[in-house]
């Protein structure tokens, strides 16, 4: 929901540095594995009850993740750095709920389960609408520019973002915070199935 409104905010620094980063050889692509073994490594830190490094290494994970396109982009994109991100993404966002399940199971592990669950469902919507309206010519800068087509939802980027980060810094709150995250992505799954339905007549 706030990705749009995000975009003007963080796009030029990470653009700025992402130049630089590129000027010297850096790639994407290792920016983007970089990132993921942050956000794995995040996730065994929360199972392992450390949340404030599990915090840190959940915002270096994200600064990474946004950082290989700004790199992508001041070089050249490729389909293959496409993929590594969405796979690295999901993988993010399916190894910190197990974290909190594994830290905490007898209170977090149902809450945790409904959270992946819910996931699924969103990005299962996220990329069939994608590859529909990739297959149909259809492009959107609103989230900037990315790969493939971003459909929008009430449960974006900066969402999960902002509960993932909320959950590490008020742990005992998870299952209040993953029951409201499971809402939010219901609801996106239900806007972008309204939206496919409108626009793929």
């Amino acid at each position: 929901m706030f990705d749009a409104l995000m975009r003007p905010i963080i796009d030029p620094p990470l653009n700025a540095l992402g130049r630089r980063l590129a000027a010297i050889g850096i790639a994407a692509d290792a920016v983007t594995v970089a990132g993921a073994g942050f956000g794995l490594a995040a996730a065994a830190l929360i199972s392992a009850r450390r949340y404030d490094l599990g915090l840190l290494f959940l915002a270096a994970s994200r600064v990474l993740d946004g950082l290989d396109g700004a790199i992508a982009r001041a070089s050249s994109p490729t389909d293959r750095g496409a993929y590594l991100d969405i796979v690295s993404d999901f993988a993010f966002y399916a190894a910190i709920p197990l974290g909190f399940a594994f830290a905490e199971p007898t209170r977090d592990a149902l809450p945790a389960a409904a959270l992946l669950a819910s996931f699924t469902l969103t990005g299962t919507s996220f990329l069939a609408f994608a590859t529909l309206a990739a297959k149909r010519g259809l492009e959107t800068t609103a989230q900037g520019r990315k790969s493939f087509f971003y459909s929008f939802g009430v449960m974006e980027g900066t969402e999960t973002i902002a509960f993932l980060s909320a959950m590490t810094i008020w742990p005992a709150g998870f299952p209040v915070l993953a029951w409201t995250m499971v809402a939010l992505c219901i609801l996106t799954v239900v806007q972008r199935t309204v939206l496919a339905i409108r626009t793929f007549r």
